[in-house]
């Protein structure tokens, strides 16, 4: 059920002249009441009002319902003199209308574009939101394919309509009810800072949806903006009288009366003006001796709740206030005279008078010239709901009814009114409507909530169902980590579709094609393929979506298929090929083919890649997402193949097409493989704030998010994270696991673990986190996927004794990787022929053996796993005997590790030199004295995760670590370099050249 935007205002009332002593009833006088004075704000107010008069600022309110924000908001406003203001009060509907708020705002402050403003033809991209603007707007800008672009679009659009007409105050009220469009759009426009502009949001903390991109608002100010939070509490004894007293135009109350009502209202200036007027409309407060009192303070109760108060009062007036009063309800938004009336069921003349009532009692206010609505969302919500059901249904059918006649229609509105109508062919029409609005807006996740409403709780015919879930499903794969908390329900109204018998061949082919992607968007990929299998069954007639699904078939990410299988819908996918058409979905299924052919390790597929690559220098528009996506795809896998240069060439091209279609999702992913990248080749320096910030990006998706959290996680034990690092490492490890993901890169951190298993001798657990990887690989026939966990695999089988089964493996690995062109297989094949020449026994011929996989190691280049393979050199010549050359290895060595990052591993080389009577000085971990002025690489990770708005909570999550030992970290920092406040770190951080220069825009303030 929708509701009203909350007025968190202190309520405007009067009086009608002082209550006195007990008189009989008379009809009340409904003259407008003066709003009470502006009590116990007056600090927050100053602050506010010196922010908005001193340049840019992001001013923050929170604070509970009632609790005044709307109030010192206006009397803000109020005050900045010669600046423009538009406020948008967010109603909180349950499918709010993207961009709704913020619309009817500009709306109320400019019915209409002023003659000589003059708009690019960007501005064309707000014709879908203001429709009766069209006569002054650019003409229609041409459709994106991707939702995200259209809404980043309008966003650019909405941002220049502000600079044109002025607006020098942005108000968004009740933040907490925003869409994601509304939120997206104020991140924006923070973080770009733009002079003249300055922006006020408020919003209830409770209320913040988990996830909502309002937490992040204050994380990314410009310096140069001036950022203002204020928490607002509740009035104390003092405020409260003097609230009370300017209800009363007087100074004198009784402090009885004061602290009753304080006791029973806690101080909440919404509850404590309820209170008095219902003790007012009650005769309950008198004036005796010169002073206000109530009647009878031990026997009379003030009502607990504010609904009662509410409902007492709207029984106290005539029937026509009521019937308003309910239309009003109803019709939930600043609603004319004659359309309450003719809702309310009344006659012109009826409804003027009982307007007149209900804006008498405080209830109903004028919110624009002539359209009138609740002061307050829990007043509209206690009227609405004392209203008995047949008579509600009849309200909102009458609602819906002159509703139709707008131009534009409120869609989103008259989906609302018909469903509560009991009107399912109109809630399923307009509900179909407002989802498609939500569409062509970008907001992915309001079409998705819309969708899903219809398709759970009416009463449709299976082709409305079909169709209806089809688009749902559409928009949640775009939308699949905006729309992560709703996929059950999503994936579950899907597979109600498909269990249909009605449901058409091709319709249930579709569905079914649609629903693996969804599945695959959910991470269960076996579940998935055998959907999109079933599916290709019913979709004879649509080569396109047949060829579509077998080239997603074709990639092998199911645990059990055999590479055998996945070939096979390669080969059917590539034999449909001439029967498709259209080059957007030839193009489609040709990429898919070639990161197939990459995924299963054919050199077939860089020579299509290459191709491909060739055909993005000038591709079109339409076509640059899909090359911009199997770039990234080939960029990746060319990380695990060890071609370094030809990754970084396929993922820097990646993201020029990502940027040249603005599509933001995908540059954010592309970061993923960058970061890999980056761990390979040893480019540690802010590595681990890097992939902190990506794991928990929400443009990342899944796949991209695991990767994220794995190089996070090896990188936090290889930097000396110890057992807390160790810890976050299995917890990983087993995620994966428990998954039954098929990924190339999953090794990576299975190997990792498994070291330090090795470490400490545990040969059993060590095998046991390998085992199940290479099964999976030796299954699937995908060897190039064993670079990370082959070596650490035969380690553990020799150590366990099976030197048999190791050779074994290693002549697999070997036949598997013959005639590929893959740097890292070799290198891994190197590493694996040394660890087998030590198991036999043979030092000499190993320490050899490990100088060639070094050697093999640094052309990639990968110093770690050189200086992993450097270091056994030096162990096998120690046991050869040839202890001047080892310990002069492992003093290199050691020192090499150190300058990495590697602590863990530098620590125990380290100990193995002290053993040999090698001094190694002991590094200090705890501030100046192991680097001077300068930060350790832990403090500038921990200065990186506060850049980002992270709380030391959050940051120890990040790095495995106690808060403690954030906070340790983070006050060395501070005292090196001199500050002494969050933000202040993080700006002279990026001074010292610790952090890239954009940080600082992410800095928190104070």
């Amino acid at each position: 059920m929708a509701r009203r935007s909350s007025r968190d205002d202190p309520r405007h009332a009067g009086r009608d002249g002082p209550p006195g002593e007990p008189q009989p009833r008379r009809t009340p006088s409904y003259a407008p009441r003066p709003a009470p004075e502006f009590v116990g704000r007056e600090a927050e107010l100053l602050a506010v009002c010196e922010a908005l008069g001193n340049g840019p600022a992001l001013v923050v309110v929170e604070g509970e319902a009632g609790i005044g924000k709307t109030r010192l908001v206006r009397e803000a406003v109020a005050r900045a003199v010669g600046r423009e203001a538009v406020i948008a009060t967010c109603p909180p509907l349950p499918e709010p209308f993207t961009l709704g708020a913020v619309v009817d705002g500009i709306r109320r402050r400019v019915p209409s574009p002023p003659a000589g403003v003059e708009l690019s033809p960007l501005a064309g991209a707000l014709r879908p939101l203001f429709p009766d603007w069209a006569d002054r707007l650019p003409p229609p800008l041409d459709v994106l394919d991707d939702p995200h672009e259209t809404r980043h679009r309008i966003l650019s659009a909405l941002t220049e309509l502000l600079g044109r007409l002025d607006i020098g105050v942005l108000v968004v009220e009740d933040a907490h009810w925003a869409d994601t469009a509304t939120l997206e759009w104020l991140l924006t426009l923070t973080a770009a800072g733009r002079p003249g502009l300055s922006i006020v949001v408020s919003f209830r903390p409770d209320e913040v949806p988990n996830g909502s991109l309002l937490t992040r608002l204050t994380s990314r100010v410009p310096s140069d903006v001036t950022l203002v939070r204020l928490a607002l509490g509740p009035l104390d004894l003092a405020d409260t009288r003097e609230l009370v007293a300017s209800m009363f135009d007087t100074s004198t109350v009784s402090a009885e009366f004061v602290s009753f009502l304080h006791r029973h209202t806690d101080g909440i200036p919404l509850a404590v003006e309820e209170c008095v007027l219902l003790l007012r409309d009650r005769k309950d407060i008198v004036h005796r001796d010169g002073t206000w009192i109530r009647r009878v303070l031990t026997e009379l109760q003030v009502p607990a709740t504010l609904r009662d108060s509410v409902l007492e009062r709207v029984e106290r007036l005539d029937a026509p206030a009521r019937r308003v009063l309910e239309a009003a309800a109803v019709l939930d938004a600043p609603t004319e005279e004659p359309l309450l009336s003719t809702v309310a069921d009344l006659a012109p003349e009826a409804g003027r008078a009982g307007l007149a009532a209900a804006l008498g009692s405080g209830l109903l206010r004028e919110e624009t010239p002539g359209a009138y609505a609740y002061r307050h969302a829990l007043d509209c919500l206690a009227v609405r709901g004392a209203i008995p059901a047949p008579d509600r249904r009849r309200l909102h059918g009458r609602a819906a009814a002159n509703l139709r006649g707008l131009r534009p229609e409120p869609v989103a509105r008259l989906s609302w009114h018909c469903r509560e109508a009991g009107d399912i062919a109109g809630w399923c029409r307009y509900g179909e409507a407002s989802a498609d609005v939500a569409l062509e807006s970008g907001d992915d996740r309001a079409a998705v909530v819309t969708l899903l409403g219809l398709l759970t709780s009416a009463d449709l015919a299976t082709a409305d169902r079909s169709r209806l879930a089809r688009k749902m499903g559409g928009a949640a794969v775009f939308g699949a980590r905006d729309v992560s908390d709703l996929s059950r329900a999503v994936l579950d109204a899907v597979r109600k579709v498909l269990s249909y018998e009605d449901l058409p061949r091709q319709e249930r082919g579709e569905t079914k094609l649609l629903l693996g992607r969804l599945l695959r968007d959910a991470g269960q990929e076996s579940a998935a393929f055998d959907e999109i299998e079933d599916g290709v069954a019913h979709l004879g007639d649509r080569p396109e979506l047949a060829a579509t699904a077998m080239s997603v078939l074709a990639m092998p990410l199911v645990p059990e298929w055999p590479a055998a299988r996945h070939r096979g819908w390669l080969a059917r996918a590539t034999e449909l090929l001439p029967r498709i058409e259209s080059p957007s979905d030839r193009l489609r299924v040709m990429t898919n083919r070639a990161s197939a052919l990459l995924l299963l390790g054919d050199e077939e597929g860089w020579r299509a890649a290459d191709e491909l690559q060739r055909a993005a220098v000038d591709a079109p528009p339409a076509e640059r997402g899909l090359l911009a996506r199997f770039l990234f795809n080939a960029g990746q896998t060319a990380v695990v193949r060890g071609d370094y240069e030809g990754a970084r060439s396929r993922l820097t091209a990646a993201t020029e097409l990502a940027e040249s279609i603005r599509n933001r999702r995908l540059v954010s992913m592309v970061r993923v493989p960058f970061a890999y990248l980056d761990w390979c080749t040893g480019e540690w320096t802010g590595l681990d704030g890097t992939v902190a910030a990506l794991a928990a990006d929400r443009d990342v998706n899944p796949y991209g998010s695991r990767l994220a959290r794995q190089i996070q996680a090896v990188l936090a034990l290889a930097q000396g994270g110890g057992a807390a690092a160790r810890g976050g490492l299995r917890k990983v490890v087993d995620e994966l696991a428990e998954g039954g993901l098929c990924e190339p890169e999953a090794g990576l951190s299975a190997a990792a673990l498994a070291r330090s298993y090795l470490a400490d001798g545990d040969w059993a657990e060590a095998l046991e986190v390998t085992g199940r990887i290479l099964e999976l690989i030796e299954r699937k026939d995908v060897w190039l996927w064993a670079t990370d966990i082959l070596p650490a695999h035969l380690d553990a089988l020799t150590g366990a004794g099976r030197v048999d089964r190791a050779d074994e493996l290693l002549r697999r690995y070997a036949d598997g990787t013959e005639g590929r062109n893959a740097p890292a297989a070799v290198a891994a094949l190197s590493s694996g022929r040394a660890i087998l020449a030590e198991a036999h026994g043979e030092p000499a011929p190993a320490a050899e053996a490990f100088a060639t996989a070094a050697s093999a190691w640094a052309e990639l280049p990968r110093p770690y796993d050189e200086l992993l393979a450097l270091e056994r050199r030096g162990r096998c010549l120690l046991r050869h005997g040839d202890t001047g050359q080892a310990l002069a290895q492992l003093t290199t060595v050691q020192e090499r590790l150190w300058t990495l990052g590697a602590r863990t591993d530098a620590d125990r080389v380290a100990q193995l030199l002290r053993e040999h009577g090698v001094e190694v000085a002991r590094a200090w971990r705890r501030g100046p004295r192991g680097y001077g002025p300068r930060l350790s690489p832990r403090e500038r990770q921990v200065v990186a995760l506060v850049a980002q708005g992270m709380t030391n909570r959050e940051a120890a999550q990040a790095l495995f670590v106690s808060p403690k030992t954030v906070a340790t970290q983070l006050s060395a920092a501070m005292r090196k370099l001199g500050v002494s406040s969050r933000a202040a770190v993080v700006r002279a951080a990026v001074e010292a050249g610790v952090l890239p220069l954009e940080s600082e825009g992410s800095a928190p303030h104070g």
